[in-house]
């Protein structure tokens, strides 16, 4: 077990990660080595998508992926889509926000980013387009109701 520095491009910029164990999460190094505390620990074993990040733009959860093994690949945080590098709150973050989707927040930032990833990939998507989106992200808070309202919300303003 030595430690290791490597470098992670994290929100568009490269990140030394220095006196690193090799088998640290990509979870793990975000938020205790680089001080990214967006994405969650929730269950760490991939099932709750808290954690919800994207490498290389494919939604990940960063619980499961070794952070050595990001090396060299793109990574976009929570804290790092669209103008909420800047401070400024995204449609999809708005439309949580107005919609009442916003409960305790812990799995808040992995629903943003899966609605973001969707809206990306998918501007118009359907209701079941919606749901499969989401279904990756456990809530014990909302029921679903004000998160799927804050969907339809953010799309509609989206197409504006």
């Amino acid at each position: 077990m030595t430690d290791t520095t490597y470098s992670l491009n994290v929100n568009g910029a490269d990140r030394p990660v220095a006196g690193a164990w090799l088998g640290e999460s990509l979870l793990h190094v975000l938020r205790e080595r680089l001080a990214l505390p967006g994405a969650k620990a929730g269950c760490e074993q991939g099932e709750c998508g808290s954690c919800s990040v994207l490498v290389d733009g494919v939604l990940t959860c960063a619980c499961l992926v070794l952070a050595a093994s990001a090396v060299g690949a793109s990574i976009i945080t929570v804290e790092g889509i669209g103008p909420a590098e800047r401070g400024e709150m995204t449609i999809v973050q708005e439309a949580f926000n107005d919609a009442g989707a916003v409960q305790c927040g812990f799995c808040t930032p992995g629903l943003i980013m899966a609605v973001h990833d969707l809206l990306d990939r998918h501007p118009d998507p359907s209701a079941l387009d919606v749901r499969e989106a989401i279904s990756g992200n456990l809530c014990r808070c909302t029921g679903y109701g004000r998160v799927l309202a804050a969907v339809e919300v953010a799309i509609e303003r989206s197409a504006r």
